[in-house]
């Protein structure tokens, strides 16, 4: 099997190809490169390995970057220092990925992954699709500011500045740090796709909120977590039981 390594850490880039070697000594590592630019100029010669190691941050910028400058035609394996919570979108997409340091364990079972999803059962243009959606969905730009109406004016709201959203008879608020509510044109399922996960979580049904927001926390009947929000007078701001665990993990990140 022909395998490339996009790695800037020279020392990174060698304790992959070393562990690559003791889990599959019949691979050929055939090139090490550390760069988007680099390797743009490689795959554009149409010289597809049967599998890439990739690392996100590279010495000229993301390697999402390599995606939008030539076709990747070979299965991708993501090794990356990177948020893991951004990086559901691969796990979603069945595309593996592996946080810095790699392990051997891991990157074992990496491999038998690539075994899994390079069958006679799976089409490559399929799983070659999947990478780009994922790529798609790490890349998305998320809104940093809405244009609200106030009166016969309009008014750009940054998000920045925004604490929580939430419902009330159908009707969606964006509460800013000002305790300002203001009347927004989206569902909160709308938002859902429009703000960014790593900035706002939905704790249930009625309030999307920033971490900023968090005045306090209080255990509550069920296994649930009632909140205090800042600016807010809700007494009963809840935390569904089901949000919970997501929940910790969002605050712990």
């Amino acid at each position: 099997m022909k395998i490339l390594i996009i790695e800037d850490e020279p020392q990174a880039a060698e304790r992959l190809e070393n562990l690559v070697k003791q889990i599959s000594p019949d691979s050929v590592i055939t090139g090490k490169l550390d760069s988007v630019k680099r390797s743009v100029e490689l795959l554009s010669r149409d010289q597809s390995p049967d599998l890439i190691f990739m690392d996100i941050q590279l010495a000229d910028g993301l390697s999402f970057e390599i995606f939008d400058k030539v076709e990747v035609k070979s299965p991708v394996i993501f090794t990356t220092a990177y948020n893991e919570y951004a990086l559901k979108a691969f796990k979603v997409n069945s595309i593996d990925y592996i946080l810095k340091p790699v392990d051997k364990d891991e990157l074992s079972a990496a491999f038998k992954k690539y075994d899994r999803l390079t069958g006679k059962d799976v089409p490559r243009e399929k799983m070659m699709e999947s990478i780009g959606y994922a790529v798609q969905m790490l890349t998305k730009k998320y809104k940093e500011r809405f244009v609200i109406k106030v009166g016969e004016h309009l008014k750009s709201v940054e998000v920045r500045d925004i604490l929580f959203f939430y419902s009330l008879e159908k009707v969606t608020f964006a509460q800013t740090s000002d305790g300002r509510k203001h009347i927004l044109d989206f569902t909160l399922d709308q938002l859902e796709g429009l703000i960014d996960p790593n900035r706002f979580f939905r704790i249930n049904r009625k309030y999307f909120i920033s971490i900023n927001s968090l005045q306090d926390m209080v255990s509550f009947t069920n296994s649930r977590l009632r909140l205090v929000l800042k600016t807010s007078d809700d007494g009963d701001v809840i935390v569904a039981r089901e949000r919970v665990q997501e929940f910790k993990e969002w605050l712990d990140k």
